[in-house]
């Protein structure tokens, strides 16, 4: 791949979390703080489930000084919401020296570093009708199970299972914009994935696997059903999406490639 490539790849990593936090935030609530401003897009529900309260920098090829002011700004933003959240910082579109310092910069506005990602895309649909030989696959339709599939979350990342619940529960969006698959396993849910059409993409949101039932392959199979069934009822063909630390192995062998990657920060204690 090369630079420009590389770099055109952030930025859709980097737009595809404005575009689709956009819809899940205010599905939540029509009053959610969705802004555009300068160099940063905001995207905050301020609700218990932290992953709906969302900042992150947009300039490409910020230099020092202008990523300490979004930095700075972006704390600010933060201070003034009563549920935490997370900035969102994608590395690559960072100017170089600002890349080197970022962390020292974001210590300095008030941050605190919490976890890595990574974004990743691929032009890589249609795929074959995935199949596990301990699963059954189920489609989020009901309040039910909009509420195993935010408890399947909660458990995963470690919330409270308020937390998720108070992010999914009575979601419109879920049970019928979202191709959302729950895998159950002898009728247990043990893990989840969806796929939403986002500006000529599916972006794949919110996978999770029961602590008790990782690593057998559960997580990649669902994210499979979800990207299938995505792609046959929209007839696009490429994905994109953000991986946590432990998911970024498995995209791969479905056939996304890492560009980006993602920092994220919560406000200091």
């Amino acid at each position: 791949m090369t630079d420009r490539e590389s770099r055109a790849e952030s930025v859709e990593s980097m737009e595809q979390l404005a575009v689709v936090w956009r819809s899940m935030v205010l599905d939540r609530d029509t009053d959610a703080d969705v802004r555009d401003l300068p160099g940063i897009a905001v995207r905050w529900a301020d609700c218990r489930f932290s992953f709906w309260n969302c900042v992150t920098l947009t300039d490409v090829d910020a230099d020092t000084a202008l990523v300490r002011e979004r930095l700075g700004q972006a704390a600010d933003i933060m201070r003034a919401k009563r549920h935490p959240g997370f900035l969102w910082l994608f590395e690559d579109l960072l100017g170089g020296e600002a890349r080197a310092g970022v962390r020292t910069a974001a210590e300095e506005a008030g941050l605190a570093y919490a976890f890595p990602g990574t974004g990743m895309a691929g032009d890589l649909l249609p795929i074959p009708e995935p199949s596990h030989p301990d699963l059954t696959f189920v489609r989020v339709s009901t309040e039910e199970h909009v509420r195993a599939y935010a408890d399947l979350n909660s458990r995963a990342y470690g919330f409270p299972l308020e937390d998720g619940r108070d992010g999914l529960l009575g979601s419109a969006l879920w049970k019928h914009q979202v191709h959302a698959y729950l895998g159950l396993r002898d009728g247990v849910p043990v893990a989840c994935a969806g796929a939403v059409e986002a500006e000529g993409r599916l972006f794949v949101v919110l996978v999770a696997t029961s602590p008790d039932w990782q690593r057998r392959g559960y997580g990649e199979a669902v994210t499979r059903k979800a990207l299938y069934e995505g792609s046959r009822a929209t007839g696009l063909t490429r994905a994109t999406l953000h991986a946590t630390e432990a998911g970024a192995p498995v995209y791969p062998r479905i056939g996304f490639r890492p560009n980006s990657p993602i920092h994220f920060y919560t406000l200091k204690q």
